[in-house]
């Protein structure tokens, strides 16, 4: 069972995040089952506890089952529960996670693993609030709200005949969404300073100094294909690597691998290094040089401004300018800084 808690804090401002926010609190009251949906990273599972926190049953257990870490055998035990002597090794009756979470949510995590024979069984506990033990006869009655996480896409799976499109209608009586964090530029350096202060606090540091000029526009400018996972494990890394403590942290450890000695596969031969000279076939010359050079900034500025969604201390963020150095190249350009309508 699960031990999170109502108050568990969810950080995030940007437009998409809070549109989200509120459908969760539209939909937690319900007594429907919901799907929530995502890139890896996004936090489908704090979300699915945000429903149910939010939902009457709060004060009921939460239960939680990642399916994709367990076998086709033991997620029908830990699931549905078994007798005593269902199987060999089942010296005791065993309690499923169905009847744990009977008056509260159960989610299931990462349900798109499940195989078609269990997504028969689910479906009969949907739609009947009735099951039964493996290896048991007695019918077992239970009331649980579903809450379904995945970062498939069921309805194509569906279509390849691997996910139960009838299990699918019953979960989806509303499907939500969470924005990838590349949709959240406002959010990044938020969430970062929160990440850095919890690894500061279990490092028992005395404070933490922030983040340089240099390392904050990295860190918009990474596309965090791991989403909110991706940075909480580059900041934290960040701040474990600073030798000096009571520096700002100027570099951001991306990758953990990082290393000139890191094992590569397989290594380009000698004869085959690509010759710098070689590079110049790609540029048409000769060219105007200043001309070439102001339509390249208008269109990073351009760029930044769509990529923080107009807002542009953001915007300036990313190109590593103050907000008013920012404002001049937009007057300079001539930019259309008003944000498109929806």
């Amino acid at each position: 069972m699960s031990s999170d808690r109502p108050t568990q804090h969810i950080i995030g401002e940007a437009p998409a995040f809070l549109e989200m926010l509120e459908h969760v609190s539209r939909a937690a009251p319900l007594n429907k089952s919901v799907l929530v949906v995502g890139e890896r990273g996004t936090g489908k599972e704090l979300i699915a506890s945000r429903l149910h926190f939010l939902s009457k049953r709060w004060e009921q257990p939460l239960v939680k089952v990642n399916c994709a870490a367990l076998t086709e055998s033991i997620l029908e035990s830990e699931l549905f529960g078994h007798e005593a002597g269902a199987f060999t090794g089942a010296a005791r009756t065993h309690i499923g996670h169905f009847e744990r979470a009977d008056g509260g949510t159960l989610v299931l995590d990462e349900l798109a693993m499940i195989s078609l024979r269990m997504q028969e069984k689910i479906l009969r506990v949907i739609e009947y609030g009735e099951l039964q033990r493996v290896g048991g006869s007695e019918t077992i009655s239970v009331d649980v709200r579903i809450a379904g996480s995945t970062n498939s896409d069921l309805q194509a799976l569906t279509k390849e005949g691997r996910f139960r499109e009838d299990l699918l209608d019953r979960l989806a009586f509303d499907v939500i969404t969470i924005p990838p964090l590349r949709e959240r530029v406002e959010d990044i350096l938020p969430l970062a300073y929160a990440f850095a202060m919890n690894m500061v606090s279990e490092l028992d540091l005395p404070l933490f100094p922030g983040f340089g000029v240099r390392a904050s526009s990295a860190l918009l400018r990474h596309d965090w294909p791991g989403n909110v996972r991706e940075l909480k494990n580059a900041v934290e890394r960040s701040v474990y690597r600073l030798k000096d403590k009571s520096r700002q942290i100027t570099e951001i450890a991306f990758d953990p691998f990082d290393s000139p000695y890191r094992l590569r596969e397989s290594r380009r031969p000698v004869s085959e290094a690509p010759d710098p000279a070689a590079a110049g076939h790609r540029h048409v010359l000769p060219v105007n040089l200043s001309d070439r050079m102001k339509s390249l900034e208008k269109d990073l500025v351009d760029a930044a401004l769509r990529r923080a969604k107009f807002n542009q201390r953001v915007a300036a963020d990313l190109l590593g300018l103050t907000y008013h150095q920012l404002r001049g190249k937009i007057r300079k350009h001539e930019l259309d800084v008003r944000k498109p309508a929806s």
